[in-house]
């Protein structure tokens, strides 16, 4: 009896436990593929998880922050959606590689062609960007979120997250810029002498070959010596015993 009561006190415990850590994790949320490096370019992901239990998710508004605008944003296709980029001008332009930009993305916008395309009941979806050029001047970029269910109903990831406070009920999607690589695109520069990093992989693989090629001949000569001490070795062996027989 007291196994059963603290069984199903157990049971209890987890189930709150969960009814209580599950909405405040399914959110929605942006992460990075890889490093998302200050003054470098970074493919993201918004992650949409469906929190209705008799709706389905059919369309996801994410808004780019004005005060670090981004000149080029590039959505990877989504089987089942339709993308819309929307650009606005800038009051500043940026400069990016020495070349004026008067625009920047303002708005991406994915819509489900249909019912069955949008994020089910107990499902979630990823929606891809490519973006940059980074800020080198903040740590985070702030990304609000408006989620659409086929029931019409909206919810507003629009609270930026502050901190030291509590999560807020519904937080906007946060991405946390790293330390900016060697130069903008993530790539490592030249040394001193010149001579990038391929280049001194590229020598030191051409003298692994030499050295490889080298020792391969040497082998090569010493087997064939070998052989023809062998060789010799065999004939006169040979000579004798033909001696011995005559005699």
């Amino acid at each position: 009896m007291n196994v059963s009561r603290i069984a199903v006190a157990g049971g209890v415990a987890a189930a709150t436990v969960l009814l209580l850590a599950g909405p405040a994790s399914a959110h929605v949320s942006v992460q990075p593929q890889g490093a998302a490096a200050k003054g470098g370019y970074a493919t993201i992901n918004f992650k949409v998880p469906n929190e209705r239990d008799s709706a389905a998710t059919t369309k996801l508004e994410v808004a780019f922050p004005t005060d670090h605008p981004l000149a080029s944003v590039m959505p990877q296709p989504v089987p089942g959606w339709k993308i819309e980029v929307t650009k606005s001008k800038l009051a500043k332009p940026l400069d990016v590689h020495g070349k004026q930009i008067n625009e920047a993305v303002s708005k991406v916008t994915w819509t489900a062609e249909d019912a069955k395309s949008g994020i089910g009941v107990g499902e979630f979806q990823q929606f891809p960007l490519s973006v940059g050029q980074l800020p080198e001047d903040a740590d985070q970029l702030v990304f609000k979120a408006l989620q659409t269910y086929d029931n019409k109903e909206v919810v507003r990831w629009i609270e930026e997250p502050k901190e030291g406070a509590a999560e807020p009920e519904t937080p906007a999607p946060v991405l946390k810029l790293t330390a900016p690589a060697s130069d903008a695109h993530g790539t490592g520069g030249a040394d001193k002498s010149g001579d990038t990093s391929a280049d001194k992989a590229k020598e030191t693989t051409a003298s692994a070959a030499s050295s490889s090629s080298s020792s391969s001949d040497d082998t090569a000569r010493v087997l064939g010596i070998v052989g023809i001490v062998i060789g010799a070795a065999g004939v006169a062996f040979g000579v004798l015993a033909g001696r011995r027989r005559a005699a």
